[in-house]
């Protein structure tokens, strides 16, 4: 099966963002509860196989009852639901995953195949259904790659019982599950004895997500959970240091080869942590003072909890998470090739390739009087953040090799500091240079974004996905979490 993108234009003007039913039609095909479907995700750049895993009966479902096929065009893959007699869409959503990043590796492009474990979260069917699964090709076409039916009377459905070590905290409620969004965060590389701690850090997190626009506006609209599955050790796996910590969720830094991209590959285990409450959303929070985060969406995100900059990270990463940004920066290095296909326009809200100059996809955002593409001195930024790139690189090598030669804790402390003072010298002689910038607080197409340097453009000069800090989200930003926060509103 085979669907085209719909043009971002007419995304833009459906009202509502995703297709909605009356709360009937949910309990015509479905029950309040969810079906867990675990499958095997395996393949290279040039091949990809799904397999099914296994499939579990789990809590309520935490989604809107009203808005259940998603047309929001976000995500590499979509996940659907059809039912089996009819052949009638009954639920769909996009989403990114780890094998997703992986096949455009340098490793997967040379042919080397990686299997990653993957799970799909969908309400409880009453009678079978073919659940399926799409990829969205360069074109950006999306074609079906995976089809199973499942029939819910079947007796190979686990209904597994939670771990009663688990620890849940209600850290902040909005109301309704089925009406609100429901973040979990997950606390990682927290030792029993950190049981207040992680509480702590809940608080603080919760607080930083619920007062930041456009999400304290929405305060109401949105619950925040805790769930602890205590871990052996603090921390989190630092392989490039030669550094491994027993943890429950198995999180580690140098994640595709990247030493600040954080994530898991134990999908299951973070699951059936998280499978202790209603979530729509993922936070696993790291409890670890080095800087490093990961987002992929509707997928999972990480960040750690003790560094300088986790606030940022946090809000960073849950961009990508939620609502499917895209990263804004482009001089920093990353595992990607070729992330975003040449001269199609990607779906993130937040980047374009300004294919159409005259009508740029948030045109009726751009401030009066603004040129389209918008000049802004980026000759001058690029010389100033490839130098500090550059010396951030050498810092962080010189911390790994005196971790892994078992250097005096003096001498990697100081170093771990050296790194530290330079991300926040450097960060606020940008900050500061943005501000002589006469295009500081406008909105237009300013070229380099999405880990490039030329043909992609970002809405305004500066933005939490482009550089560190608790600077408010462009505008292009801002209105894509909107978006998505308004899908999940019965």
């Amino acid at each position: 099966m085979t669907r085209s993108l719909i043009p971002f234009i007419l995304l833009m003007l459906a009202v509502p963002a995703w297709a909605g039913t009356d709360l009937a039609h949910f309990t015509k095909y479905f029950r309040d509860e969810t079906l867990r479907i675990d499958y095997d995700h395996t393949g290279n750049a040039a091949e990809e196989v799904v397999a099914l895993d296994r499939v579990s009966r789990q809590g309520i479902y935490a989604g809107s009852r009203t808005r259940l096929v998603d047309d929001l065009e976000l995500g590499r893959y979509y996940a659907e639901v059809y039912d089996a007699a009819s052949g009638e869409l009954l639920w769909s959503r996009g989403f990114d995953s780890y094998f997703g990043e992986w096949k455009t590796t340098s490793d997967a492009a040379a042919g080397v195949r990686r299997t990653y474990h993957e799970s799909a979260l969908v309400p409880f069917p009453r009678a079978p259904i073919d659940f399926a699964i799409e990829m969205r090709g360069d074109d950006y076409h999306l074609t079906e790659i995976f089809r199973v039916r499942i029939d819910p009377e079947s007796w190979e459905i686990r209904r597994d019982a939670l771990d009663d070590e688990v620890i849940v905290v209600e850290a902040a409620y909005g109301g309704d599950p089925h009406g609100c969004v429901d973040v979990a965060i997950l606390g990682e590389g927290y030792t029993a004895a950190e049981d207040g701690k992680f509480r702590k850090d809940l608080a603080h997190f919760t607080e930083v997500l619920l007062g930041y626009e456009p999400y304290a506006s929405y305060r109401r609209s949105i619950n925040v959970r805790g769930v602890l599955a205590p871990s052996q050790e603090r921390g989190c796996d630092e392989p490039s240091r030669g550094v491994y910590r027993n943890t429950r969720l198995g999180s580690t830094f140098d994640s595709l080869g990247s030493e600040r991209y954080l994530l898991t590959e134990d999908n299951r285990a973070y699951r059936d942590v998280a499978a202790h409450v209603p979530y729509d959303a993922l936070f696993i929070m790291v409890n670890h003072e080095r800087y490093g985060g990961g987002g992929i969406y509707n997928f999972f995100n990480t960040f750690t909890s003790d560094n300088q900059w986790s606030d940022y990270v946090f809000l960073h990463e849950f961009g990508h998470h939620f609502a499917g940004l895209a990263d804004e920066y482009y001089t920093s290095s990353t595992a990607y090739n070729d992330f975003y296909p040449r001269g199609v326009e990607p779906n993130e809200r937040n980047i374009t390739r300004l294919l159409d100059p005259k009508h740029p996809k948030w045109g009726n955002l751009v401030s009066k009087g603004v040129a389209v593409p918008t000049p802004w001195r980026k000759a001058e930024y690029d010389k100033k953040d490839v130098a500090y790139q550059n010396e951030r690189h050498a810092i962080n090598d010189r911390i790994a090799q005196l971790m892994r030669l078992g250097a005096p804790t003096d001498q990697v402390e100081e170093a771990k500091a050296d790194g530290e003072r330079l991300s926040r010298d450097h960060q606020d002689e940008v900050d500061a240079w943005f501000t002589t910038s006469p295009y500081a607080a406008k909105v237009g197409a300013f070229e380099g974004a999405g880990y490039m340097s030329t043909g992609m453009y970002r809405s305004q000069l500066d933005c939490m996905m482009f550089t560190k800090g608790m600077k408010p989200f462009c505008a292009a930003c801002h209105r894509g979490i909107i978006e998505v926060i308004e899908r999940y509103r019965e």
